[in-house]
């Protein structure tokens, strides 16, 4: 079994026991107060286990799995399968964990905030595949073609602007900073890997 099924498979157990169960769901949400004020640190991790419905479920762990399997296979081609998996297990639970930090450090004194979800952690994943195949084609909304690349940078412009001007209870900013966090941790991995997305991102310009 592989770790991405791993993840996947221990994510919808606690999401699912959460849904059930609020004082639950509530304990292992994000809820930067409690991180900041009652040193509750485990709730970085944590809240990436934790969804607010079965679509978003659903929806991060289709994800994760569609984009998770295929890096974790770059990982143990790179890194050999014991390393390969160590870093890759890392990686998620890093970017899941760091993907946090700027609400809590924006939310910290309003006890009124709580964020849940593993899209920073997905967000990382999806861009460390942008990381090594920038002009293949993702699918928005699994019917629009559009190239890796593109649709990175347009995530990244509009995770930015709505970290700054949504008020739809999102954590915007956990997209953003997650997606950094897993191209830059597999960066300083094996930083010649920069070398090879300047490759094939030249290999793919029309001109």
């Amino acid at each position: 079994m592989t770790i991405t099924t791993i993840l996947v498979l221990l994510t919808g157990i606690i999401s699912v026991q959460a849904f059930q169960r609020p004082a639950y769901h509530k304990k292992l949400a994000h809820h930067p107060y409690s991180v900041y004020h009652n040193k509750e640190w485990y709730r970085l991790i944590t809240a990436g286990f934790v969804h607010g419905s079965w679509a978003h479920l659903l929806i991060n762990m289709f994800v994760l799995w569609m984009f998770g399997e295929r890096i974790e296979l770059y990982y143990t081609q790179i890194w050999g399968p014991n390393f390969g998996r160590l870093y890759y297990i890392l990686v998620y639970l890093v970017t899941v964990f760091g993907a946090n930090i700027p609400s809590l450090l924006k939310h910290k004194d309003n006890p009124s905030y709580y964020s849940i979800g593993a899209s920073g952690g997905v967000s990382g994943i999806v861009f460390i595949f942008i990381l090594f195949h920038p002009w293949e084609k993702l699918y928005l909304y699994f019917i629009l073609p559009i190239y890796g690349i593109v649709a990175g940078i347009l995530y990244l412009i509009y995770s930015h602007w709505a970290s700054r001007r949504s008020n739809d209870n999102i954590d915007h900013s956990a997209h953003f900073y997650g997606a950094i966090l897993g191209m830059a941790f597999t960066v300083s991995l094996k930083p010649s890997l920069i070398n090879l997305f300047i490759a094939r991102f030249m290999d793919g310009l029309p001109f």
